[in-house]
């Protein structure tokens, strides 16, 4: 498919994807005339991108890390990486539950003034 089609598929811009293939998250082959194709496989690569974008993992950690998902080449700091990453990104879970934890305190106490503010009588 065309750079356009992959955007439209997954909704991200085409500057986006221009980006992703000059980190080499993308490797699209070319046409005789110099257009990038790509496989059905990139939209779901885009994805994972995306994801792993939407959780802080920097664009140079993205691209030491796809080919251990993708290719199967692991390394032993491959390892240690994903394992860094994923104690990162639970302590960001854990805090993100306190944060809601905390913030269903302040609602509830909210709700309980409005409770009070207006059942009493003028």
């Amino acid at each position: 498919m065309k750079i356009g089609e992959l955007a439209a598929r997954t909704g991200v811009s085409v500057r986006s994807l221009r980006y992703y293939e000059q980190q080499q998250m993308l490797l699209p082959t070319r046409t005789s005339g110099g257009q990038r194709l790509f496989d059905e496989d990139a939209v779901e690569r885009v994805g994972l991108i995306q994801l792993l974008f939407a959780a802080g993992i920097s664009s140079p950690t993205v691209v030491t890390l796809l080919p251990c998902i993708y290719s199967g080449t692991t390394t032993p700091e491959m390892v240690a990486r994903l394992d860094r990453e994923r104690s990162r990104l639970a302590e960001r879970a854990r805090s993100l539950a306190a944060t809601v934890e905390a913030l269903d305190d302040v609602i509830a106490e909210a709700r309980t003034r409005v409770t009070a503010t207006t059942s009493q009588p003028a």
